[in-house]
C-alpha cells in the first residue's frame, strides 16, 4: 500500500494532462510543510507560497491565496506561537461551553471571571475538615 502512495504524485502528474493536480498537491505540501518552520522561515516561505499559488491558474488555489495573503499575520502569530491547532481548538470549546453555562448573567464582566478561572489554569481546592 505504502508503495502506491509513493507513486501517486507521479500518477498525477501522467494523468492529468494540464498537470493541475500535481501542482496542487505540490501546493498544498508546500503550505503543509511550513507551518513546522521556525517563524523567520516560515515567513519567508509563506510569502513565496502566496507567490506561488496565486499564479497557478488553479481558481481554488487562487482563492485560497487570496485568504492566505489577507490572513497572514494571523497565521504567522499562530505559527510563532507554537501551539498546535487542536490546543487552541479546545481552548475555544472550552470557552464556548463556559459561555452557555453563564447563560442569564446579568453582567459580561461576570462571565469574564468565568473564563479566565476556567482556562486560567488556576488550581483552587476548597478547605477539607480536619479529623
Amino acid at each position: 500500500m505504502a508503495g502506491r502512495q509513493d507513486e501517486s504524485p507521479t500518477a498525477l502528474r501522467n494523468t492529468d494532462p494540464r498537470g493541475r493536480l500535481y501542482r496542487a498537491r505540490q501546493l498544498k505540501e508546500l503550505l503543509r510543510g511550513l507551518l513546522g518552520h521556525p517563524i523567520g522561515q516560515a515567513e519567508d516561505e509563506l510569502k513565496h507560497w502566496v507567490f506561488r499559488a496565486s499564479r497557478s491558474r488553479i481558481p481554488e488555489i487562487v482563492e485560497s491565496a487570496r485568504k492566505i495573503r489577507r490572513r497572514r499575520p494571523d497565521i504567522l502569530r499562530t505559527i510563532g506561537s507554537g501551539y498546535p491547532n487542536a490546543r487552541l481548538e479546545a481552548f475555544n470549546n472550552r470557552i464556548k461551553v463556559t459561555i452557555r453555562m453563564a447563560y442569564g448573567f446579568q453582567r459580561v464582566t461576570n462571565l469574564i471571571s468565568l473564563i479566565m478561572l476556567r482556562c486560567g489554569g488556576l488550581d483552587i481546592r476548597l478547605p477539607e475538615p480536619v479529623s
